[in-house]
């Protein structure tokens, strides 16, 4: 055979000629066995050839050969074939027959098979010719047998079967599909899928449900780990990047291997759809087969996605044979995978990181706005320890929320966006809170005050402080920060812990103490360790209401109970000391707090009860001006009289207000001294005349029961 010269045409138009002069050499195969059934046809006017066997066929057919043929015209087409081939620039990769071979390490013998199989889905008239051959109209593609026969192959070799077996290139690395599997081995139908078709039809698109994984995020740069970098372009099999809190192994992934020569096909299994295991898998080879067809290394992740879907899904990426990055927030198990990893933690951004990433997804979504005032407008952003891929989240929210305000960008919109990217998970366990109080709702002493505005600049400069400047030393704890709020009920700690949040433009988390405390041994533990994993995914104030009830003062061990009661306190302590964030925890009595607990705490600041000037900005602050009033309230009276919390005076206003409108007339004393009586009576006070002066006679009596 004489194959023509390459003539100057596109690169795609030369490999649809390669391809389509092999399946030349598969139409002169098949078309030599259709002569021999032809001659060896002994009943060629059948109507009803194919639809059954009749006694001469079934002598026909013991009489044949097991063996057959070799088509010797067909092996020299493809020899000339490829030797034109050979004479392609850059062949392996400008033909995509070539590339696929090389991909998927095919020797001559199994293209041959795929092709076989491939020739109904380009060209229908093999599916006459293949329903002639297996001598059955309904069996439009090749079988096993038929393959074999047109290739010369021997069905009693162990080498033949083999090469269409599930360990086999093609079948074991999702080339081709053996069908029928209820039918015996040489009866089984061949199918190519649709995705390698149209890859070698110069089709770049990937099946649709794979499509919606797709990854095609552009990674900082900076964000690269050079031992990855390396283990990548060595052609290390299998990396897994290791996520800790505030890092990203999807960032890390792809900014390392755009370091290298090598392509990358990545997949975010966060946007997987609800696929049963089965389904997971089949998906999973996809992508394996989509990187191969790319020539590309593979990441995938978080595989978190697929721990508890299917651990087989895991296998099938990592035991692929392929070069593949894997990354998750769950350690690797060596049972995953056959395959042993290269494994490094991604790196977390320090606060400089951040602002270029902050600053180039700015740039990326608005060029102009961002290079206007970039400075204002990420004031504010550097206490959300985010991500790239969040950050760009974030700013893309930020945009949303500002064009619907129809309003320029601003810090503010920021902030915003960023607390949106705060997963979820935690608010099963707490009650989110938008912080909207600020220092003027605060009415503490002014050492209070200052020891929170100190713990606000902890948690605003902890990056510089500890990364920067490396006061952190070599310490295995972690960056956060923990402090005690102690005082009695009202003082302000609560309140305190929302004003910190405010300030730093985070949302205030409050644990629900009902879901964490168990009377069942251990599970006290579990519940907070849980609390505790899901707000290192977060960027928040943590705030443990009443604390003592969990971090209570370690007892004297008289029985089984109190040892493992001991231990869980230690443990605890130990878990507060990894947590990243900012976990705030209030207590009444600071007495029953366990002494190497506090040891740990970065901050504790005593709440005291208010004295007689607080007390006064209390009332005033609690009857704003334009509440109605009579001119006739007595706050001096009101501050020096009832020894109250900041807690109480607040009831006590609320009621009154609530008294006044039911009346219809300004809050006056009378219902301020009333809601001051009911007020007394919830704390189990007694009413006395020396208190209430000459108000006394305005408290209401107490129900008779």
């Amino acid at each position: 055979m004489t194959v023509a010269e390459p003539e100057s045409v596109s690169r795609e138009q030369v490999s649809a000629a390669h391809l389509r002069l092999r399946m030349g050499s598969i139409e002169r195969r098949v078309a030599a066995a259709v002569e021999r059934r032809r001659h060896r046809d002994t009943e060629p006017d059948d109507p009803f050839r194919g639809l059954h066997i009749s006694p001469t066929k079934a002598d026909e057919i013991l009489e044949a050969r097991p063996i057959p043929e070799i088509n010797a015209d067909a092996d020299e087409d493809v020899a000339a074939i490829e030797q034109w081939a050979d004479t392609i620039p850059d062949s392996a990769s400008a033909l995509r027959l070539r590339s696929l071979e090389g991909a998927f390490d095919l020797d001559r013998a199994e293209t041959e098979l795929l092709l076989i199989a491939l020739a109904p889905d380009v060209d229908a008239r093999f599916e006459k010719l293949y329903g002639y051959l297996n001598d059955d109209v309904t069996r439009r593609r090749a079988t096993v047998g038929l393959a074999f026969e047109l290739l010369g192959m021997s069905t009693f070799d162990p080498g033949s079967r083999h090469r269409l077996s599930t360990a086999g290139a093609l079948v074991g690395r999702g080339l081709l599909l053996v069908e029928d599997v209820d039918r015996p081995f040489l009866g089984r139908t061949l199918r190519v899928p649709d995705r390698v078709t149209s890859f070698l039809l110069g089709d770049e698109e990937h099946e649709r449900e794979l499509g919606r994984l797709v990854d095609d995020m552009a990674p900082d740069l900076h964000s690269a780990s050079a031992a990855l970098a390396r283990a990548v372009a060595s052609g290390t099999r299998l990396c897994y990047v290791h996520e800790v809190a505030g890092s990203s192994g999807r960032t890390t992934a792809l900014a390392s291997i755009a370091f290298t020569s090598v392509g990358r096909f990545a997949v975010d299994l966060t946007r997987l759809s609800a696929l049963g295991a089965a389904e997971t898998v089949a998906l999973m080879r996809q992508a394996v087969v989509e990187a191969r067809l790319r020539w590309s290394v593979l990441v995938a992740g978080p595989v978190d996605a697929l721990v508890d879907r299917s651990l087989d899904a895991i296998a099938v990426l990592a035991d692929s044979g392929w070069p593949a990055v894997l990354y998750g927030s769950v350690t690797w198990e060596p049972r995953w995978a056959r395959a042993v990893p290269f494994q490094t933690d991604a790196p977390v951004p320090d606060g400089e990181q951040r602002g270029r990433l902050w600053s180039s997804a700015l740039r990326r979504r608005d060029a102009a706005t961002a290079n206007g005032h970039l400075a204002a407008l990420l004031e504010g952003t550097n206490a959300f320890h985010l991500t790239q891929p969040q950050i760009d989240r974030a700013v893309e929210s930020a945009f949303l929320v500002a064009t619907a305000e129809n309003a320029d960008l601003a810090s503010r919109h920021l902030q915003a966006g960023a607390r949106l990217q705060n997963a979820a998970g935690l608010e099963q366990r707490a009650t989110r809170i938008e912080p909207r109080a600020d220092w003027g709702d605060l009415v503490v002493p002014m050492d209070v005050s200052r020891q929170l505005s100190e713990l606000a600049g902890r948690a605003r400069h902890r990056d510089q402080v500890l990364g920067g400047w490396r006061m952190g030393g070599r310490s295995v704890r972690g960056r956060g920060i923990t402090a005690l709020f102690a005082g009695e009920s009202g003082t302000g700690k609560t309140l305190s812990a929302e004003v910190i949040a405010h300030e730093l433009g985070l949302d205030l988390y409050v644990i629900d103490l009902s879901t964490v405390v168990d009377k069942y041994i251990g599970e006290t533990e579990k519940n907070l360790d849980r609390i505790f994993t899901e707000a290192d995914r977060v960027n928040g104030v943590l705030l443990f209401d009443e604390a003592d009830a969990i971090f209570g003062k370690r007892s004297e061990v008289r029985d089984a109970r109190d040892r493992y009661a001991n231990v869980e306190v230690a443990y605890l302590l130990q878990r507060m000391e990894r947590f990243d964030g900012l976990a705030v925890l209030t207590t009444n009595l600071r007495a029953n707090l366990d002494e190497s607990f506090t040891r740990r705490l970065d901050v504790l600041v005593d709440f005291p009860a208010p004295d007689r000037d607080a007390r006064l900005a209390l009332w005033r602050m609690h009857l704003p001006a334009h509440l109605p009033q009579a001119d006739e309230l007595d706050l001096e009276f009101l501050a020096d009289r009832f020894s109250l919390s900041g807690g109480n005076i607040r009831n006590i206003c609320l009621t009154a207000a609530f008294l006044a409108a039911d009346d219809g007339e300004p809050v006056t004393m009378k219902h301020l001294i009333q809601g001051t009586g009911r007020e007394y009576r919830k704390l189990g006070r007694l009413t006395l005349e020396s208190e209430f002066g000459r108000y006394h006679a305005l408290v209401p009596e107490r129900p008779v029961s």
